[in-house]
């Protein structure tokens, strides 16, 4: 392994594909079968929603993430006329909305699925399917008809616009960005054109078709993720010390898109807390710090939000939150006790919000190896004081015990994924204070790394990232993989145990 080839080859395809690198939803492309048979590409979205049925007929992942997805494809399918496909879909509907004791926190989750349930008793006969407890119509309808009436929707809730039906077609009060998309989503594009002027029409309609040439059909859930995706890759490939040559055009870029209110994950998105602070941290981390006021405009007083008006809260926007603070005092001495307050504060809430075990998890990811890894950087280098370092020692026990037997982590099953996170957490927090690392942290980390070798170089992997579908953001998860790679290689040179070749 070469760390350095390997980050700058990452890095250049962030550079040759700067809208972003994420996997294909099978939410978005049911959308779009609906919404956009005359797209290009309708039969190979079709071909891919049959591809990805499991043999119990659903879609998607365990623990309740199967609904969205499966709610869908099914009537996608239904309206497609792939009856038999559509009828193993309805009857996994039928058995996992009686006995789902709760949806995941997802974004915009109590619109999509009562609209897509509505959707589908309107085409068929027979019992109708029932709403999850705690969901009824009334937000989607108050949505439907601030749309109808022209007044602006709040700019996160476009990212959904498809949920409106054909109350978004042509909506007076939604505009395409620069790159002609709408919500940075392909299903809300796809829904708005319905009755869209013909020049906007035309420009939105360009994009759709790149975006379908270039998955070959099926559609990802968000594009552009261009900061995002920027931000993340840079920021694991600097905090795990791997080196890397980083265009100074994307610096210039990433600096560029914070503004006064920070910068949204790509066109077409709201500014966010989580992009704002990851994407300073990577700055600060390559020699450029931002000053994070930016971040002021999250402050709810008792947190972060992710954005204004967010319905719940994130730990890992806050983790990150935190990193950004942290990194810009570390980086500008004279400026230290700037924002001393938030720092201390944010990290006292990471603290009280560890569960028992010793894990965190998260609104923005399914699995609590990405939320554990979160807190521990964030509290390990820069939260401070005897609580926040018994915080870091209880999480990195609780990574230990996980471990699986065949040297893997995960919430289902292994994944090379949160592997990586789960090394990641038991070698950085020494490597960022340059202290020696505990042997048994070390062992568990080679027999993580043996794992990650063992699986190989994929092209694709589980998709455990929130949106409206779960997806993988793949040059993100790959940085991180190679990080972790990297960090323990590192370490096992220094130490010379043997465990793998190194």
């Amino acid at each position: 392994m070469n760390a350095a080839r390997e980050a700058d080859a990452l890095v250049a395809t962030l550079m040759a594909t700067p809208w972003g690198q994420v996997s294909p939803s099978v939410y978005e492309t049911g959308r779009l079968v609906t919404l956009a048979p005359w797209l290009t590409g309708h039969r190979e979205r079709i071909d891919f929603l049959l591809r990805t049925q499991r043999p119990d007929g659903s879609w998607g992942a365990p623990d309740g993430y199967g609904v969205v997805p499966t709610l869908s494809a099914t009537e996608a399918l239904l309206t497609a006329g792939e009856a038999e496909a559509a009828h193993r879909g309805l009857a996994a509907l039928r058995e996992r909305l009686r006995r789902v004791a709760g949806l995941p926190d997802m974004p915009a989750v109590d619109l999509i699925v009562p609209s897509l349930i509505a959707l589908i008793n309107a085409r068929r006969t027979g019992e109708p399917l029932p709403l999850p407890a705690g969901l009824d119509h009334s937000r989607v309808e108050r949505v439907r008809r601030v749309v109808s009436s022209g007044a602006a929707l709040p700019e996160k809730l476009l990212h959904a616009l498809e949920v409106t039906g054909v109350a978004a077609g042509g909506a007076s009060s939604v505009r395409p960005t620069v790159i002609g998309t709408i919500g940075a989503s392909p299903a809300a594009t796809a829904a708005w054109l319905g009755n869209a002027a013909p020049l906007e029409a035309d420009f939105a309609r360009r994009h759709l078709e790149a975006v379908v040439t270039r998955y070959g059909g099926p559609v990802p859930v968000g594009l552009p993720i261009t900061v995002f995706e920027r931000g993340w890759v840079l920021s694991w490939l600097a905090r795990a010390g791997v080196p890397v040559t980083v265009p100074p055009e994307m610096l210039a870029d990433l600096r560029a898109a914070i503004g006064p209110t920070g910068t949204p994950a790509g066109p077409g998105l709201p500014a966010d807390a989580d992009t704002t602070s990851v994407a300073l941290h990577a700055l600060a981390l390559h020699g450029l710090p931002v000053d994070p006021e930016s971040l002021l405009a999250f402050d709810t007083g008792a947190h972060f939000c992710t954005w204004q008006g967010e319905d719940g809260f994130s730990i890992s926007v806050n983790a990150h939150v935190l990193d950004a603070f942290g990194a810009y005092a570390a980086s500008r001495p004279e400026r230290a006790e700037a924002y001393a307050a938030q720092r201390r504060r944010v990290a006292g809430l990471l603290a009280e919000r560890q569960r028992p075990d010793g894990s965190w998890d998260d609104r923005w990811h399914a699995s609590p190896y990405y939320a554990t890894l979160s807190c521990v950087l964030a509290l390990g280098e820069y939260g401070g004081g005897p609580v926040h370092a018994t915080a870091v020692a209880r999480a990195r026990e609780w990574v230990l015990a996980t471990q699986r037997p065949d040297g893997s982590w995960g919430r289902w099953e292994g994944t090379a994924e949160e592997t990586a996170y789960a090394m990641l957490a038991l070698l950085l927090p020494e490597a960022e204070q340059r202290r020696k690392v505990e042997q048994r942290f070390g062992q568990a980390a080679a027999l993580g790394q043996e794992y990650t070798q063992r699986t190989g170089e994929m092209s694709e992997y589980p998709a455990l990232w929130h949106d409206k579908d779960l997806y993988t953001p793949l040059a993100v998860v790959r940085s991180a993989i190679l990080a972790a790679r990297h960090l323990t290689k590192t370490y096992l040179k220094s130490h010379k145990y043997g465990l793998i070749a190194t």
